[in-house]
């Protein structure tokens, strides 16, 4: 037999990293695996030609929803087009054969890339500084407060406190309490806005932020927000924006203008990257200048020789993921920013206002708005008038399945009884919108003929209706 080739080799980072040698046995594997591990006979594997695999792949392919097959309409969540083009300058050879632990030297065009985004999100913010580390919004959340933990704590302050709407993305309250914080909610006023005389009543030494998701779950912007930043800032607490919803706002607004001192982005959203199946995201979080020290390390810095990752600064809260973010969905979302510049992305913002407002009207008759007027980049509906027929939201967007269309975000805002929250994206034409509205016509009145034909649907996907209760007392958590 042949003695085992022992492969030696280092690769020598800007860290000095040496990785361990690697060997390669070349013996028999049963002579390796211990024989309770090996195979009594042969596996019994079918015998396919290639058109059979193609197909059986394909097919499965074909019943997957996705936004490049069908309308995406969930609310919050900017499930829209992506451009083929980010996908192809994503996998450029310089971008795609990288190792991250190669040294600096040979990886400028990438460090230039990402401190070119790093100032393309400021300027469309008006934020002083960004880093682009956070793997997802909810990560970017909980960067955000621990930003603002440290700034706290380097004051010498003890807060406690972060004030969360009772219009704000879940995720507030869960990264707020993970980061270390009690939550207290405020509630909205009769126009879905954030309650100002409560907020005030609320706020004092003890608050550390108040988190606002602009525009808010009820796809309204929060027009009051100039004297919202000036109640929060004389108690001297702190104002973030969850800008989950930025889709909306892109061009149009600065949201440092508007009193924010830290915010962060969906790249998964506004700007273009794939979104769902659990990643990769990307949720860079952007704070004003006074509060930049405190961002994550490393960060790139720029000097008359190129780019470096600096590490190690004094008052950074560390890292908070291995290597730098999502590489990737960065690559994408500044080929999007850089695609359509700066008029572009405020035509994609008016756009997606455009259609929200379009679909809401459409609906409206069929469906009471929870406040009824123009919304920003998604509408929110009640259906709780047909619940008195026999059938609820979960069945009419049930049976849009069976229609092509996926369904919207349903039950949510909470305090919106029976919602169905709907947000076309700037990406769907006239068409596509009013296909789904005459769906939802043909929904509503298949409902009202027959209330239990909706209540067994979908009735043509491949996975019929779930029994709900018997999933949440008996979870299958693994395969």
């Amino acid at each position: 037999m042949e003695e085992p080739i022992i492969l030696e080799y280092s690769l020598a980072g800007k860290r000095g990293i040496t990785f361990p040698s690697a060997v390669t046995d070349n013996r028999p594997l049963g002579t390796i695996l211990p024989e309770k591990y090996m195979r009594k006979a042969s596996a019994s594997l079918p015998e396919v030609s290639e058109p059979e695999v193609v197909r059986h792949f394909t097919r499965l392919s074909q019943k997957n929803f996705s936004a490049d097959t069908n309308f995406y309409p969930l609310g919050s969540c900017t499930m829209k087009y992506n451009p083929k083009m980010n996908e192809a300058a994503c996998g450029l050879p310089g971008f795609k054969d990288l190792h991250p632990y190669q040294s600096e030297s040979t990886v400028q065009g990438t460090l230039q890339l990402l401190w070119n985004l790093e100032q393309c999100l400021c300027e469309l913010t008006g934020m002083g500084s960004f880093s682009l580390h956070p793997a997802a919004g909810a990560h970017g959340e909980f960067v955000g407060l621990k930003v603002a933990a440290a700034h706290f704590k380097a004051k010498g302050q003890k807060r406690s406190k972060v004030i969360v709407p009772d219009t704000a993305h879940g995720t507030n309250p869960a990264s707020a309490a993970l980061a270390g914080f009690s939550v207290v909610s405020v509630p909205s006023n009769v126009r879905g806005r954030i309650d100002k005389e409560k907020l005030k009543s609320m706020m004092d030494s003890e608050v550390a932020l108040v988190m606002v998701t602009c525009p808010n779950t009820l796809g309204l912007f929060e027009d009051e927000i100039v004297e919202i930043a000036d109640i929060v800032h004389k108690q001297g607490g702190l104002l973030y924006m969850d800008g989950a919803n930025f889709n909306a706002l892109v061009g149009l607004v600065h949201p440092a203008k508007l009193g924010f001192d830290i915010m962060h982005l969906n790249l998964h959203k506004t700007f273009s990257v794939p979104h769902g199946g659990g990643g990769p995201g990307a949720g860079p979080v952007g704070v004003t200048s006074e509060l930049s020290v405190y961002l994550p390390d490393p960060r790139i810095q720029k000097n008359e020789k190129g780019f470096i990752l600096q590490d190690n600064c004094e008052l950074s809260i560390g890292k908070v993921r291995s290597y730098f973010g999502s590489t990737g969905a960065l690559i994408r979302a500044y080929t999007y920013i850089r695609s359509l510049g700066h008029d572009g992305l405020k035509a994609v913002s008016k756009n997606a206002i455009l259609n929200a407002n379009y679909l809401l009207e459409k609906l409206k008759p069929h469906f009471a708005p929870f406040i009824d007027e123009p919304c920003m980049h998604e509408c929110v509906l009640s259906a709780s008038a047909y619940a008195k027929q026999g059938f609820r939201t979960l069945d009419i967007v049930k049976r849009l399945l069976d229609y092509g269309f996926y369904a919207p975000t349903i039950y949510f805002p909470l305090i919106v009884p029976e919602a169905m929250m709907v947000e076309p994206t700037e990406t769907e034409s006239k068409k596509s919108m009013d296909d789904f509205v005459r769906a939802i016509e043909k929904i509503l009145a298949e409902g009202k003929k027959d209330p239990q034909f909706l209540r067994s649907a979908p009735h043509t996907t491949p996975v019929r209706r779930l029994d709900e209760v018997a999933a949440a007392r008996n979870p299958v958590l693994r395969w």
